[in-house]
């Protein structure tokens, strides 16, 4: 560096950029936990739904069992019914657009949780078809909510060593409640009038959900957004941040709650978060750089096959012999335990080894077993246990990749004042690509066979380690304030 004395060069070696880490959090274990919790709660409701679902769909139909007089229901009735919610979601990310920033993420939540208790209730009593549709979209929107809302709230309200464990294991609640839904509907699915059983027996999470969210603090983050750009009392909004991070910290931050504070402050001004956001800056910019990186993950997400593998699973365990032994429910039963297994995998290393080291090692196993999917229907379908492995590698490394860190770099990547649009643009982007790859993957598969499917699939997620290399960056350990400043 140069040596401003003299002109000349300094003999003392000193880095171009000096690393300006902060000193780990203060926090309390059992002070962290309930941020987490009741937003999480909201992804098990999600989890959930989709296991029951699969279920209810087959109670329904039954002549014997269904307790109703219009069973008798077209496959575009059924398809309608399954993807009631996934419509619903879509309106509620659409929603969250709007008034994310507005009324905060906590109320976000408070409100999902309503919507969830809601259409749980309407779709459970149903009289009629279309009574359940609208129950199943009101169910809907609050899943879109949900997955908006919940992802930032923990994000802003985490310290930062665990931000990433807590985020993931958001995604292993949905992944509980996934098992939980397949497991409460075989039980229920032999009832008449199961499929109301189904719906009903989650009636009580969403009342301790909202119950929860009212309790806790709002986000000391969109607090002090408020206050640097002047929506409220500055004062005022500023000591309802200290006193929320002292109950998100417990506690070991009663002193230092007023320092953190003021160095959040100091940071989300440097870096132009004290000017109120225009539409059009989500598309400039830093935000610019961020939408890229969430909506290309959330993305290839859906179109590396993720719905359709699932969708598939069945069948490519039928081949293998297990149908004699088990029935649909039990085979999915089986495959979510394994998500559960390797989310918690993903769960306990993903602050230790970081975001990128995952995401090239778990889409590498997806290519792997992407092509050895392809190549069992095309080449080896006397083998079935090709298939098999193929099936289970696939659920496997997806869990510890794109499942997971797909809903934290999203959480984390936006500059806060854009953060909420942000997060509902990438929202937008899963449901409405999943739906499309679920609604397109039958058609195509009979168009091309599932083997061409399968390794077309594999080649875009060869594509997607290019994405993960160029483009995806390392967050771990850093504040979402840094993260800001170095990542963007």
């Amino acid at each position: 560096v140069g040596d401003s004395s003299s002109g000349g060069i300094s003999s003392v070696k000193e880095p171009l950029i000096k690393e300006n880490h902060h000193s780990p959090e203060d926090y309390s274990v059992l002070a962290a936990i309930p941020s987490f919790l009741f937003p999480a709660l909201g992804a098990l409701l999600f989890g959930y739904e989709i296991g029951a679902t699969s279920c209810a769909i087959i109670s329904i139909k039954s002549p014997t069992l269904s307790g109703i007089s219009w069973y008798n229901l077209s496959p575009v009735d059924v398809g309608i019914i399954t993807s009631g919610s996934l419509y619903g979601a879509l309106i509620g990310s659409i929603v969250a657009f709007s008034i994310a920033d507005t009324i905060g993420r906590r109320k976000e939540l408070i409100l999902a949780a309503f919507l969830y208790l809601v259409g749980a209730i309407v779709t459970s009593l149903a009289p009629v078809f279309s009574v359940l549709i609208i129950g199943r979209l009101m169910y809907g929107v609050g899943i879109g909510l949900t997955m908006h809302a919940a992802p930032m709230y923990i994000a802003e309200t985490s310290p930062s060593q665990i931000r990433g464990r807590m985020i993931s294991l958001k995604e292993f609640s949905t992944v509980i409640g996934m098992v939980g839904g397949y497991g409460i509907g075989s039980l229920w699915v032999t009832v008449i009038s199961g499929w109301r059983y189904m719906y009903a027996t989650i009636i009580p999470v969403p009342v301790i959900m909202g119950i929860g969210m009212c309790w806790l603090p709002a986000s000391p983050r969109w607090l002090l957004l408020r206050s640097l750009q002047g929506k409220g009392n500055v004062e005022s909004l500023q000591q309802a941040a200290i006193r929320s991070l002292r109950r998100l910290r417990g506690s070991v931050v009663v002193d230092s709650a007023v320092e953190q504070v003021d160095e959040i402050l100091a940071e989300l001004s440097s870096v132009g978060e004290g000017k109120e956001a225009t539409l059009g800056e989500i598309f400039q910019g830093k935000c610019l750089k961020a939408l890229t990186i969430a909506g290309g993950l959330v993305l290839l997400q859906q179109i590396t096959g993720q719905p359709s593998v699932l969708y598939y699973a069945p069948s490519i365990l039928q081949t293998a012999g297990f149908s004699a032994a088990t029935d649909a429910t039990r085979i999915s039963i089986l495959l979510g335990l394994l998500k559960l297994v390797m989310t918690g995998a993903a769960v306990i290393v993903i602050d230790k080894l970081g975001r990128r080291p995952l995401l090239f090692g778990g889409v590498s196993g997806m290519v792997i077993s992407l092509f050895l999917l392809g190549s069992y229907y095309i080449f080896y379908n006397t083998v079935p246990a090709v298939a098999v492995v193929a099936l289970l590698l696939y659920v496997g490394c997806y869990q510890l990749s794109f499942g997971p860190i797909g809903w934290l770099m999203i959480s984390e990547i936006f500059p806060l004042k854009l953060r909420g649009r942000g997060i509902s643009i990438a929202v937008l982007v899963n449901f409405g690509t999943n739906a499309l790859v679920t609604f397109a993957f039958s058609p195509l598969k009979e168009l091309f066979g599932a083997g061409v499917l399968f390794f077309g699939f594999g080649v875009i997620c060869v594509l997607s380690l290019f994405f993960i290399y160029f483009i995806v960056p390392e967050t771990k350990g850093l504040t979402l304030e840094e993260i800001e400043a170095k990542c963007l």
